[in-house]
């Protein structure tokens, strides 16, 4: 597991959330991984709930929320920390997210989806005008793949950010079963005058659609 070799060099730990699996993955994680905290949940509570639940157990001062499709390399949790850890108005952390085949996922930084930046994204205005103001905010394209910045939006699939700041905003929307949990969570550190960073340097990569 990536995420284990991930922390080999830091004082932390790897929590595990089942929302009532139906095949033999906590078998499996409880052969293999013996080391990890795993909780299985009677009943699907949905994405917000689950990470919100395991924050509550967390020990340290910095969580990560990871999707379980997720491989990260050996430096991305030590190089993300020291970033982090730089910051004087640190709300959350975003990486460079790339899929299965090698492709950057535009989602890995976002800007704050009002009607119009809405009304961008969908009839693809964002693609004709990418370097104008007007248009490219709904994927934050004042900032290249390849740059790191300040962004209004971090995707849930990966946020590193002080648990204090976490339980402060109250966490994820319970009321939300999944999606836009991030956007809310993201746009409550704003609120609080934080600062949310996309972060290039590390990356992680997404397999859409399959539990690693």
């Amino acid at each position: 597991m990536s995420v284990e070799k991930a922390i080999h060099n830091l004082d932390a730990e790897i929590i595990v959330i089942d929302n009532n699996s139906s095949d033999d993955s906590c078998a499996m994680m409880q052969q293999r991984f013996p080391n990890i905290k795993l909780i299985q949940n009677a009943v699907n509570l949905g994405f917000p709930k689950g990470n919100n639940f395991a924050v509550k157990e967390a020990k340290g001062e910095y969580v990560c929320i990871l999707n379980p499709d997720t491989v990260v390399a050996e430096d991305t949790f030590s190089t993300v920390l020291t970033f982090a850890k730089k910051q004087t108005d640190l709300g959350i952390v975003g990486c460079k997210l790339i899929d299965g085949t090698g492709n950057f996922l535009p989602e890995s930084k976002r800007g704050i989806p009002t009607p119009w930046v809405a009304f961008t994204k969908i009839f693809g205005l964002y693609k004709i005008f990418p370097n104008t103001s007007l248009f490219n905010k709904y994927y934050a394209q004042h900032l290249g793949e390849n740059q790191t910045g300040k962004v209004d939006i971090l995707v849930g699939a990966f946020m590193v950010m002080k648990r204090e700041l976490y339980i402060e905003l109250g966490g994820f929307d319970e009321a939300c079963f999944m999606y836009s949990d991030d956007i809310d969570l993201s746009y409550m550190a704003l609120q609080k005058g934080k600062s949310n960073y996309y972060f290039h340097e590390p990356q992680s990569f997404i397999i859409k659609g399959k539990a690693l």
